[in-house]
């Protein structure tokens, strides 16, 4: 029954830095040996593996491996190929990683690209542009409408001929008021 409750307290908590320590290293060992393709098995050896995680549990004795293939493709087959050869990959890590017992290794494919892939499509979605430009104020323009918010050339010279025609009043005074309050001519 200890047991038990000890699973469940351990069920919630975050790996702790020596479960991190030891599954960077087991991930550093198993994409050493892909690398190096050196298996007897032709299906193994022809697949190109990357080990994206290792996640081992908190007594170190069984560890899952995340993997994903080069262009994501033959998926099923290579982890088909890798529980097949788990007991020899077991047995190359025992030699590579300095542990007391080599973990039981499980693999499962990796699918955070594709769900990463899958919230980049839905944030570059119209839909979701729309919506941050109606958060950024800009809910009361339409791009129809930029395009008659463009100034006219005509109204900016008649704007700027009657600044320089303020401007000449304040340089001669005739702008300035008189001492009997009323504006000169």
């Amino acid at each position: 029954m200890a047991n038990k409750k000890r699973g469940a307290i351990n069920a919630g908590k975050p790996p702790s830095q020596r479960q991190l320590r030891v599954g960077e290293e087991l991930r550093h060992a198993l994409a050493d040996l892909f690398r190096r393709g050196d298996f007897h098995d032709p299906e193994l050896s022809a697949l190109n593996l990357t080990v994206t995680e290792v996640r081992v549990s908190p007594d170190l004795s069984n560890a899952t491996v995340f993997f994903s293939t080069l262009g994501g493709g033959q998926m099923e087959e290579a982890k088909v190929a890798l529980r097949r050869a788990s007991a020899f990959l077991r047995g190359q890590v025992a030699r590579l990683v300095n542990l007391r017992h080599a973990p039981t290794l499980s693999f499962e494919i990796d699918t955070s690209f594709e769900y990463a892939h899958h919230i980049d499509n839905i944030l570059h979605s119209p839909a979701v542009a729309r919506d941050l430009s109606r958060v950024n104020g800009d809910d009361d323009h339409d791009e129809d409408e930029d395009e008659d918010d463009s100034w006219d050339e005509d109204e900016d010279d008649d704007a700027s001929a009657s600044d320089e025609d303020d401007a000449e009043d304040d340089e001669t005074g005739n702008d300035e008021q008189d001492k009997g309050g009323r504006r000169g001519s």
